[in-house]
C-alpha cells in the first residue's frame, strides 16, 4: 500500500500516532520489528504496545494529579491507548492498571480495523532519507537505527538503565499473613500488603546489599539509573531507611493480623512490601516499586524471606536493560521535527519523556502535528497550561539541555498558579486552569 506516513517502531508511542494519523485519513506505514524475527531485551511478546515494566498507568485523578490530568486531556483528543485502557482495566485504587495481554491485543485490535493502515513486521535499520516519518522506537531502539540516529544527529544519545519488577502468581501468596488494603483505606482493597517487623526488614536490606547482581558490560559501567525507576538495592545503598521512605512505605496500612484490644485496626509495620493486581482475572500481582538487578536465583532466594511470599511462584522475575534517548531540547524543533532533518519526527520514551502515558501522549501530538503537515495546515502547540503543553514544551526546549533527563509529567513543568492560591488548593487551580485552556485549543484547532 501507498503510503503518507511512515511510523517506526509499534509502541504506545507509535500506536497512538498511527491510530490519530489514520482516523484522519492519512495513509500509514506501521513498522514494528518484533514478529518479524527480531526482538528486544526487555519485551517477552510480538503485540502492538506491549507493557514491559510495570501495568499501572498511575493516577487516574484529574482534578489533583498532573498524571490524571493527562489522562483526561488524552480522553478528550480520543486517544487509543486510554481507549484500550478502559477496555483492560484491573482494579488498583485511584490508579489505573490494565491487564497487559487484554491491553495490547485491543491496540492491535483496534489498529487493525483502519483500512488505510498496513502494519508491517520488519526492522528499519536506517532513517529514511525523505518521506514524512515518525521515529517512536523507544528506550530499547536497535543498534543499527541508533547508529544511523546518531549519525544524523551529529551527538551521543544519552543512556540510563531501567529495571523491571517481578510478578507473583496470587494462589502463592499466603494471606494469613499479607491483606488487602490500600493506603489510608482510599480506594478499596486493592492491593496486598506483606508486613515486615524492624529485623525482618534490616535482614531483607542487608540481603538486597550482599545480593548477586547482575553484572554489567564495559560499555554500560557509566551509564547512569533513572531516578523514577530505581532498583531497589541502589534504594538500599542510599541508607537504612530509604526503602522505607518509598516502595516499603508502612504509613497508612494498618495489619488487622496485628490486631488487639487496644488497637483493634491493626498496626502499622515497621515496612511493607505491595503488590498491585497485574490482569483481570486476578492471577498475576506484581511487586510496586520492586525493580530489580539481582540474578534470578538471588531474587526467588529474597523475596521468599518477605513475609507472606515464603511459597511464591514467580510467573516474571526482575531485570534490567539499558535505554536510549535523545537531548531533545538541543536535536528536536517545538514541533518533534530532527533539526537536522525536519521529515523525521520523533515520538514517545526516545524523545526523553518517561512513562506509558507520556509516550502515548507525545505520539499523539506527533501524529497531530503531521496530520496537519499532510494536511498542508499549520498546527499550534497546545496551551503549556495543559499537561499536554507543558510536556512537550519541557521535551522540545524548556528543559536544561546540559542536565537533560526523562521526566514525567507533573505540576512543575507547568506556568506556576497565582501564588495567592492556599497550597492546599493548588493542584486543583493547575488542573481546573489546564481544563479551561484545553477546551480554547480544542475549539480553535
Amino acid at each position: 500500500m501507498a503510503y503518507d506516513v511512515h511510523i517506526i517502531g509499534g509502541g504506545m508511542a507509535g500506536s497512538e500516532a498511527a491510530w490519530q494519523l489514520a482516523k484522519r485519513g492519512v495513509k500509514v506505514r506501521l513498522s514494528e520489528m518484533r514478529g518479524g524475527g527480531d526482538t528486544t531485551p526487555a519485551h517477552q511478546g510480538n503485540g502492538l504496545a506491549e507493557l514491559v515494566c510495570s501495568n499501572s498507568f498511575r493516577s487516574d485523578d484529574h482534578e489533583n494529579n498532573a498524571v490524571g490530568l493527562l489522562h483526561q486531556e488524552m480522553r478528550e483528543l480520543d486517544s487509543l491507548i486510554m481507549g484500550a485502557a478502559e477496555v483492560a482495566k484491573v482494579p488498583a485504587g485511584s490508579a489505573l492498571a490494565v491487564d497487559r495481554d487484554v491491553f495490547s491485543a485491543e491496540v492491535e485490535k483496534r489498529l487493525s480495523a483502519l483500512p488505510n493502515l498496513e502494519i508491517v513486521r520488519e526492522r528499519i535499520d536506517r532513517l529514511p532519507a525523505s518521506g514524512l516519518t515518525i521515529v517512536a522506537t523507544g528506550p530499547l531502539t536497535a543498534a543499527a537505527l541508533a547508529d544511523s540516529i546518531g549519525q544524523a544527529t551529529g551527538a551521543d544519545s544519552l543512556a540510563f538503565f531501567d529495571a523491571i519488577a517481578p510478578i507473583v502468581h496470587h494462589d502463592t501468596i499466603d494471606m494469613d499473613i499479607a491483606w488487602k488494603a490500600a493506603r489510608w483505606d482510599k480506594g478499596g482493597k486493592d492491593y496486598i500488603n506483606c508486613p515486615l517487623n524492624r529485623d525482618q526488614y534490616v535482614a531483607f536490606r542487608e540481603g538486597l546489599l550482599a545480593g548477586e547482581k547482575t553484572e554489567f558490560r564495559e560499555w554500560e559501567a557509566n551509564t547512569p539509573y533513572f531516578e523514577g525507576c530505581m532498583p531497589i538495592e541502589v534504594m538500599a545503598e542510599r541508607g537504612e531507611d530509604t526503602l522505607r521512605f518509598g516502595p516499603m512505605k508502612p504509613v497508612g496500612l494498618d495489619n488487622p493480623h496485628w490486631a488487639t484490644p487496644e488497637h483493634p485496626n491493626g498496626r502499622w509495620p515497621y515496612a511493607v512490601v505491595q503488590l498491585r493486581q497485574d490482569n483481570k482475572l486476578g492471577t498475576l500481582w506484581n511487586m510496586v516499586g520492586f525493580q530489580t538487578k539481582l540474578k534470578y536465583a538471588e531474587q526467588v532466594r529474597l523475596f521468599r524471606t518477605i513475609p507472606g511470599l515464603e511459597n511464591a511462584e514467580f510467573a516474571r522475575l526482575g531485570g534490567l536493560h539499558r535505554n536510549t534517548f535523545l537531548n531533545s531540547p538541543v536535536l528536536l524543533d517545538r514541533q518533534l521535527r530532527l533539526k537536522s532533518a525536519p521529515h523525521v519526527r520523533f515520538a514517545g520514551q526516545i524523545t526523553g519523556c518517561e512513562g506509558y502515558v507520556e509516550s502515548a501522549a507525545v505520539g499523539l501530538m506527533g501524529g497531530l502535528m503531521t496530520a496537519a503537515e499532510v494536511a498542508g495546515r499549520d498546527w499550534t502547540s497546545p496551551p503549556r497550561t495543559t499537561a499536554l503543553g507543558a510536556l512537550l514544551s519541557h521535551i522540545t526546549g524548556d528543559a536544561e539541555a546540559e542536565s537533560y533527563q526523562p521526566m514525567n509529567v507533573n505540576f512543575g513543568l507547568f506556568p506556576p498558579v497565582d501564588a495567592e492560591v492556599r497550597k492546599k488548593q493548588r493542584k486543583l487551580a493547575y488542573t481546573q486552569r489546564a481544563k479551561h485552556d484545553l477546551q480554547g485549543w480544542l475549539a480553535s484547532a
